[in-house]
């Protein structure tokens, strides 16, 4: 049933986005065909043209004719009826995902270019025509997009399906012949240069969206398809000496029964075959794990004392946070599957982020150790968190968003709430960082940090690390459009810094060495750090825990547990060399003999913090 549900919220993302991709081409024909836009590129293009016809020759007529024709559809229809019906009768199970995926971008991009053309109507170019001019507006180049969304998808299907090195020239190959196209439209007369752009941006917006709906979380022809087809008697890889006891916590929504079943396989070839798999609900957020690590295991000579060595977590940041609540301070493990809205973790740790993949290599690693936050405040019980916590806009944002636009856009739908609370009030607010004085600020939000990079790389604490000892500390504050374009322009340019010089990480401006205290963007980012950070609100503001919502508050009290919680990764978290994690002693009960259970303190820790730890009722790994 859960794989029926997620394949109807999967399909009914098509209904959502494809209207959006309409929009979007329809408003850039629309600028590029109206002025001033049109006085602006109308000579260029119109040179362009004129300079293609001025040097028409014989060989280049027959190739671009070719290229043409290649491109028409006539022709993508039929090879595109040749590779679905090969994709479905190839030795081997039929590959149902991938035929509709490129069958559907096909069509797609024929129906978006139809309705554009409806609504868009621009002349071909005032030069001799060589192909005959069909009735459809210039814009945008329709030859253009069919070749993008076929030899495109053939591209997508041959880079993550196929094996060897064979597969990056045939990707090369299939990936040349769009621009080609373009470049013989603009050869023989028929398109403007910004018809062939919106020809390849028409394309490419249909195979990120059908392939969203068609592809995503699908295997990718790896090594976990290779485990499954290949099992030794055993059920383990040849080769793997079979490990101890594995709690796998799935997220129901998150991890459907294809990845489920993906994951298990990938468990049962690195040695594990004895898995205990359990729900996450929204009482039990990391599902019986609790129980798990507490139960006895059974043996030929009757019961032991369980051992459970290694946890997976299925989900999204809230079900690893759950269940690192559970296990940090002991010698048990975790294993982060990365199937959730943001996996800001998984992201922040270098785990890849399809599923089975960065089990996958995750297993073939070590175990390091890696901090985690405590946090309490007023009416909220103490709990651990492994991102982010913090109050003010990106709680109100995370408490807004849609769950059914969660499911159709992932983190995209973030944004849509976001945009709502722009214009929400200043708040004052004061923090102690380590015992020090306490600093008075105004702030619309404010951010402790374990871990500091958001989607697309975008830096929101710089130099935060997983198994630095401390947390970072932001305080967000643009003061009207010049604000919020200034930390816009401030994030952005350390992207692009980041990804132009090829470093993990981009000094910032220098800090207080104590605190880390800095400002950026015109003051309206605010840095602190330390171990120990003590706010406190002039109001009640909306809160939450590695993007979990949780009750409002006027109180945050957070502080860090260095190297808690052992984690399974392909390599050490940060930019230097860390040392894979030393086993701790094993603590399946807590001091005063009651059994370990979410959130109870398994490390010695402040007297005032030992209070009894609950569970979270909210929904995980969204």
């Amino acid at each position: 049933m859960t794989t029926q549900r997620d394949a109807a919220a999967r399909r009914s993302r098509l209904l959502v986005l494809v209207p959006a991709q309409v929009s979007l081409m329809v408003g850039l024909g629309l600028l590029v065909t109206r002025n001033p836009v049109a006085d602006l590129l109308g000579p260029v293009e119109d040179r362009v043209s004129h300079t293609f016809a001025a040097h028409r020759a014989p060989p280049a007529d027959a190739v671009s004719g070719w290229l043409s024709m290649a491109a028409g559809t006539q022709a993508i229809v039929a090879v595109t009826l040749v590779c679905v019906a090969a994709l479905l009768v190839l030795p081997g199970p039929p590959r149902w995902a991938e035929a509709v995926f490129l069958g559907a971008s096909v069509a797609v991009q024929s129906a978006v270019f139809l309705v554009v053309t409806v609504c868009v109507e621009r002349p071909r170019p005032a030069v001799p025509h060589l192909d005959a001019a069909p009735p459809t507006s210039s814009f945008p180049s329709g030859h253009v997009g069919a070749s993008v969304a076929l030899f495109g998808g053939l591209a997508l299907l041959a880079l993550t399906r196929l094996r060897g090195p064979g597969r990056y020239v045939t990707v090369a190959a299939l990936l040349l012949v769009p621009p080609l196209v373009g470049l013989s439209r603009l050869y023989r007369g028929m398109h403007h240069p910004t018809d062939v752009v919106g020809g390849l941006v028409n394309g490419a917006l249909t195979l990120l969206v059908v392939g969203s709906v068609f592809l995503a979380g699908r295997a990718p022809g790896g090594a976990a398809d290779d485990h499954r087809r290949r099992p030794s008697p055993s059920g383990a890889a040849p080769g793997i000496r079979t490990a101890g006891r594995v709690v796998v916590v799935r997220h129901p929504h998150a991890c459907d029964d294809r990845l489920a079943d993906r994951v298990r396989a990938v468990l049962t070839a690195h040695g594990h075959p004895d898995q205990r798999w359990t729900l996450t609900t929204a009482e039990q957020p990391c599902g019986e794990l609790a129980e798990a690590c507490d139960s006895p295991a059974p043996s030929r000579d009757g019961p032991v004392p369980g051992r459970v060595d290694l946890v997976v977590a299925c989900g999204g940041d809230g079900t690893v946070r759950a269940c690192a609540d559970v296990v940090a301070g002991t010698d048990i493990a975790l294993a982060v599957v990365p199937c959730g809205t943001g996996n800001l973790l998984a992201r922040n740790l270098g785990l890849p982020l399809d599923p089975a993949t960065a089990l996958e290599e995750a297993l073939g690693g070590d175990c390091f150790g890696i901090d985690v936050g405590r946090v309490r405040g007023d009416g909220l019980s103490p709990t651990r968190f492994t991102v982010m916590t913090g109050a003010g806009f990106d709680a109100a944002m995370v408490r807004d968003a849609s769950p059914r636009l969660k499911a159709r856009l992932g983190w995209a739908a973030y944004l849509l709430a976001a945009a709502r609370h722009l214009r929400d009030p200043r708040t004052r607010v004061s923090l102690r960082v380590d015992g020090g004085r306490r600093r008075r600020h105004r702030a619309r939000m404010i951010v402790v940090g374990n871990v500091g990079t958001l989607q697309g790389g975008v830096e929101l604490l710089p130099g935060a690390r997983a198994d630095s000892g401390r947390l970072d500390v932001v305080l967000f504050d643009p003061d009207g459009a010049a604000g919020w374009l200034a930390v816009t322009g401030h994030l952005v340019s350390r992207v692009l810094r980041r990804r132009s010089t090829g470093a993990r990480q981009v000094p910032g401006p220098a800090a207080d060495p104590e605190t880390g205290e800095r400002s950026v963007a015109g003051g309206a980012l605010t840095y602190y750090r330390g171990r120990h950070i003590d706010i406190r609100f002039a109001g009640a503001q909306p809160r939450e825990i590695d993007g979990d919502t949780v009750t409002d508050g006027r109180r945050l009290t957070v502080e860090t547990e260095p190297g808690a919680l052992r984690v399974r990764l392909p390599r050490a978290p940060g930019p230097a060399a860390v040392r894979p994690a030393a086993p701790a002693p094993r603590r399946t009960r807590r001091s005063d003999g009651a059994p370990l259970s979410p959130g109870a303190p398994n490390r010695p820790v402040p007297p005032d913090v030992l209070a009894p730890l609950a569970p979270r009722h909210t929904q995980s790994g969204s």
